[in-house]
């Protein structure tokens, strides 16, 4: 597909209105995580009231980050989002080291790992999908190629590929596969609360409902044995770190919006709509699906749900048999839309370095549809390799440390803002500042620090890919107009 040289056509066209905008944050929000992380929550906290509360803190801290977020996007309104608000409050090496760890980890990373849980439960269907020793392609060392890697990487060539025909591609089925898995979910959890709800089963799981403990499968009883005792102090804080890994995963990417400022209608306006109305709407489903599943499912059928499909479980115990596969089409639906909105938004970063000087040259160029082409496929690439490189549970770890981080950063940016730049426009000002942003910087915070000491493997992984920008920041160089 060829390049244009020009700098000033074709241009990004302004085509996204607020529908198109939420539907963006919505999707890119809702991939497979809720329908999976709930069982490792609920293994790491081991109750009903922790499992809650562990959904109603991520989404408390989602919100608060996005309406934030709503005044930067009000005084930056341009492709390339975090990266530029970053690069405006502290200088041109802090945006890049986002940029760099956008690409090298937190975009592309998510990317492979909603390819992965597409391949996943597709496995209903296809059983070769399933990552199981017998179904192993090859084998080199340590390395294992399985059928659904090769799956996974297929669907993201793919949603590049027609991300790469032009924004509206993108658009049309953004836009119809969120309002699909919307109704879906809030079909799954309606009919889950009047066909599959046991009371016996509820009052059972909110017995104790605040004693943290982890939890264990009890050898072939398929039952549970409570470890240790409750713990407090430092161990819980662990504990929820933890625990907040998928559900920090799951609710991510609600900041993709901000990356296709160019191509959103009166983006100072929009943008920040996009973000709070998107926000809600998940977060209101998450907690209203944990709820779902608590009045279901007893705890250890949660902690143990088969291969963590924790609301395929589910869906059998309400629907029946049938159930499974309609609950798996479903996910599949979700995690397809998920991934084109991840695809779609993560090229405009690259494009905004490369204009910067800071990413390679060929990355700054549009398309004869005006789009990226080059940074989309680029991106394609990394991603398929992260779909080689590791479990969907490993790559969790990695994103959730360096994107919160980066959150923090950019949360504190609006103080930063304030101080140095307070003549700038600001047509939409951050909900309940001080308090709310400062909340999240503090709980942010927290939940890196306790990360780094729960799984200090991955999440050190996921530092050391952020201090490796550092010297490709200077190699790259710090003037504009300067490529790699």
């Amino acid at each position: 597909m060829a390049e244009t040289a020009s700098q000033s056509t074709p241009h990004f066209k302004p085509s996204l209105g607020l529908l198109d905008g939420t539907m963006i944050v919505a999707g890119s929000m809702i991939g497979s995580g809720i329908f999976i992380v709930s069982a490792d929550i609920t293994r790491n906290v081991g109750s009903a009231g922790w499992l809650i509360f562990v959904w109603a803190i991520t989404g408390f801290m989602t919100i608060t980050a996005a309406v934030s977020y709503g005044e930067l996007s009000g005084m930056f309104p341009r492709a390339g989002g975090q990266y530029v608000y970053l690069k405006e409050a502290y200088n041109p090496l802090t945006g890049f080291l986002y940029g760099w760890s956008f690409f090298a980890v937190i975009q592309t990373g998510t990317i492979a790992a909603v390819g992965v849980a597409f391949s996943k439960f597709a496995g209903y269907f296809w059983h070769r999908l399933d990552l199981l020793p017998e179904n192993v392609l090859l084998q080199v060392g340590t390395f294992k190629l399985y059928p659904a890697q090769l799956v996974s990487i297929l669907l993201i060539i793919f949603l590049t590929w027609v991300n790469t025909r032009g924004i509206r591609s993108g658009k049309i089925i953004q836009t119809s596969f969120t309002v699909v898995k919307l109704l879906s979910l809030f079909g799954l959890i309606i009919f889950g609360f009047l066909l599959g709800a046991n009371h016996h089963v509820w009052e059972s799981n909110w017995t104790n409902a605040w004693d943290m403990q982890k939890l264990s499968q009890a050898g072939t009883r398929g039952g549970l044995d409570l470890i240790g005792t409750p713990v407090i102090g430092l161990a819980v804080l662990g504990a929820i770190a933890a625990s907040m890994v998928g559900s920090i995963f799951s609710s991510d990417a609600w900041n993709n919006v901000t990356f296709i400022a160019g191509e959103m209608k009166n983006p100072k306006r929009n943008i920040g709509m996009s973000l709070f109305l998107g926000t809600l709407i998940v977060t209101v489903i998450y907690v209203s699906a944990n709820l779902m599943y608590l009045s279901v499912m007893p705890l250890d059928g949660i902690a143990y749900a088969p291969q963590e499909r924790v609301a395929v479980a589910a869906s059998r115990l309400i629907f029946g048999h049938v159930g499974t596969y309609v609950i798996a089409i479903m996910i599949m639906v979700s995690t397809f839309g998920c991934n084109n909105g991840l695809i779609l938004a993560g090229a405009r970063v690259y494009y905004t370095m490369a204009r910067d000087g800071l990413f390679f040259r060929q990355a700054g160029a549009l398309n004869r549809n005006a789009v990226p082409g080059w940074a989309l496929w680029a991106q394609c690439v990394v991603a398929g390799i992260l779909c080689l490189s590791g479990k969907y549970g490993d790559l969790l770890d990695m994103i959730a440390f360096v994107a919160v981080l980066f959150y923090a950063l950019t949360v504190l940016g609006i103080f930063v803002l304030r101080k140095r730049r307070p003549d700038l426009e600001r047509p939409y000002k951050a909900f309940g500042y001080p308090v709310l942003p400062a909340i999240y910087i503090l709980l942010a915070t927290v939940f890196c620090v306790a990360l780094i000491i729960q799984k200090p493997g991955y999440a050190g992984w996921g530092l050391a890919i952020v201090l490796a920008g550092i010297p490709l920041y200077y190699i790259a160089g710090k003037k504009s107009g300067q490529s790699i």
